[in-house]
C-alpha cells in the first residue's frame, strides 16, 4: 500500500486519516508551528548536541539525534533505555519547550488519545541517505500512551508494519508539517523510515527533522 497523503499545498489540514486501527495521519497540521519548533530544536541541540548512537551490537546509527524533557532515549553496548542525563554532557537533558508539550497533547487528542503528556521527545536528524530500520518502541514503562511523531523539512517514506516482524508493510509519504499518531492496538506495530532522498528544504536545509513524543515513565 502506497499513500501520498501529505502535500504542502492544502490551505487547511485534512481530518485524521486512519492508517490502521489505532494509527492516524494528520496531514500538514503542524506547518504553522514548524518555524517555532525548528527554532527550539536549534536551541536544544546547542545544549545537547547531535550525536550518532550505536546499537547494542555496535552498529553506528545513520540518524543523528538528541533529546529533551525529563527522560532521554539512548543506545549503546549496554542496550536501549531511557535515562535522565545526557551521556555526552553529563547534565540533565534540556527542558521540553512548552510549544512541544502543547503540540504533542493536541495531536494525541485529535487522534483520539486525550490526556497525553509527553515526558520524552526524541529529536532525530535525517541527512540524505539516513534511514531507520523497522523496529518496535518497547522501552516505555506503559504502552497505554500513544506515540506522536512530527515531521519537519525534507520528505520521507514512513513504513508501518504489523505486530510481528515480516508482516506486510504499508508506506506513507510524509511531508513538512505532517503528524502521525499511533497507540492502542497499533502501539507495538513495527515501523521505520526509508532512506531520505537528497534535497534542500527552505526551513531545515538538507535534512529531515523528526520529533517523536513519548510517555517514557
Amino acid at each position: 500500500m502506497n499513500l501520498d497523503l501529505f502535500g504542502d499545498s492544502s490551505p487547511t489540514p485534512a481530518p485524521p486519516h486512519i492508517l490502521c486501527p489505532g494509527a492516524y495521519a494528520l496531514a500538514g497540521i503542524a506547518v504553522a508551528d514548524a518555524p517555532a519548533l525548528w527554532a527550539e530544536v536549534q536551541l536544544i541541540t546547542q545544549i545537547s548536541p547531535w550525536r550518532h548512537l550505536s546499537t547494542p551490537g555496535g552498529l553506528r546509527m545513520s540518524v543523528a539525534m538528541s533529546n529533551c524533557g525529563p527522560w532521554g532515549w539512548v543506545s549503546d553496548a549496554a542496550g536501549y533505555r531511557y535515562q535522565r542525563f545526557d551521556p555526552l554532557t553529563g547534565a540533565p537533558w534540556p527542558a521540553m519547550p512548552q510549544a512541544f508539550k502543547t503540540l504533542a497533547s493536541r495531536m494525541a487528542a485529535l487522534a483520539g488519545y486525550p490526556g497525553f503528556e509527553a515526558d520524552a521527545c526524541l529529536i532525530n536528524r535525517y541527512a540524505p541517505g539516513a534511514r531507520m530500520t523497522l523496529h518496535q518502541d518497547k522501552n516505555e514503562v506503559d504502552y497505554g500512551a500513544p506515540i506522536v511523531s512530527v515531521s519537519l523539512g525534507l520528505p520521507a517514506v514512513f513504513e508501518l508494519g504489523g505486530l510481528e516482524r515480516g508482516e506486510p508493510v504499508q508506506t506513507v509519504l510524509l511531508h513538512h508539517g505532517d503528524v502521525l499518531v499511533w497507540g492502542g492496538p497499533a502501539r507495538l506495530r513495527y515501523h521505520g523510515v526509508r532512506a531520505v532522498p537528497h534535497g534542500n528544504h527552505p526551513l531545515t536545509g538538507a535534512c529531515r527533522i523528526n520529533l517523536t513524543f513519548r510517555q517514557a515513565a
